[in-house]
């Protein structure tokens, strides 16, 4: 007996109903995941941003009240006043961030590398000082550095302090209340946020490339500079950012650590800002600071090679 088999129409035929559309509502979901986000950048960036601006451009006192009357001269006196000061900011900033790339970069290397079951305990002693607070970090520099302690008597034997004071970063015999004692509390606050980044890129690499280094007669200082070096940059310029962009603004490191000769910018704005009462300076140099760094950074992204972190 023979059953005759009849094959269903295909679909998406003339009588077949249209597929059903995604809903509108379904679309709309990751705008609605951005909102929270985008909110607070509005509301903690963008206008609190606005209203610096607008205070950059006022002029009054805090008896007769400030108002804005367009005066962007406020921009080119708080520059001609306190240049040093920015100048002071940045080559205190750049000094903190070499130092910390010098001391920060072996160190990744060995947890990403030789760390081994160490790895663990050795990222945890380097979070370890975020536990502590920022201040009183600071005022235990006060103690490593005082005059007649141990790290300065040390220094003094091996001459270490007769070549600095020729460079002009200790005075004497001292060095707190010098330019070095600032750059050694921004190195030691900020020396984390260089070393976090480094092992997370120099962790991505791939062993089987320093193998075949290896198996091309290479040598371990040429491995690191064709292959291991090359490849971290995305982690050196993370790094470098997040150390000179907070270091560059710092002002509790030159207060507790420095002395009047070696006020940053940070301290102008401070002091401007809770002392003179002077707002429109004090927000004309937070701008002269923010378009400063904006500038640097950018020009020091493209100069890297490394334009997709822009």
């Amino acid at each position: 007996m023979t059953t005759t088999r009849t094959e269903a129409p295909p679909a998406g035929g003339p009588g077949d109903p249209a597929p059903p559309r995604p809903r509108k509502r379904g679309r709309l979901v990751p705008y609605w995941l951005l909102l929270p986000g985008l909110l607070w950048l509005v509301v903690f960036f963008a206008l609190p941003l606005v209203y610096q601006a607008s205070t950059s451009v006022q002029t009054g006192s805090l008896e007769e009240g400030f108002k804005v009357t367009w005066h962007f001269a406020t921009y080119w006196d708080a520059l001609t006043d306190y240049w040093p000061q920015f100048l002071r900011s940045v080559l205190y900033a750049g000094a903190a961030t070499v130092l910390c790339l010098l001391l920060g970069y072996p160190l990744a290397y060995l947890i990403a590398f030789r760390a081994g079951r160490w790895r663990n305990i050795i990222l945890v002693l380097v979070i370890a000082p975020f536990f502590t607070s920022f201040l009183i970090r600071t005022l235990a520099w006060k103690t490593i550095l005082a005059d007649g302690g141990p790290v300065v008597g040390a220094l003094d034997s091996l001459h270490v302090l007769d070549v600095t004071s020729w460079l002009g970063v200790t005075a004497d015999d001292r060095v707190l209340a010098t330019p070095l004692a600032v750059i050694c509390g921004l190195t030691y606050n900020f020396l984390p946020f260089m070393i976090l980044p480094l092992y997370t890129s120099l962790e991505r690499i791939d062993g089987r490339l320093h193998e075949a280094a290896g198996d091309l007669y290479a040598k371990p200082s040429t491995t690191f500079r064709k292959v291991t070096f090359p490849l971290s940059m995305p982690g050196v310029v993370s790094g470098t950012l997040l150390t000179f962009i907070p270091a560059a603004g710092d002002y509790v490191n030159a207060d507790l650590l420095g002395s009047t000769d070696t006020r940053m910018v940070g301290n102008v704005i401070q002091t401007q800002f809770l002392r003179v009462l002077d707002y429109p300076t004090a927000a004309a140099l937070s701008f002269i600071l923010m378009a400063a760094i904006l500038f640097m950074v950018t020009f020091y992204i493209r100069k890297s090679g490394t334009e997709d972190l822009v």
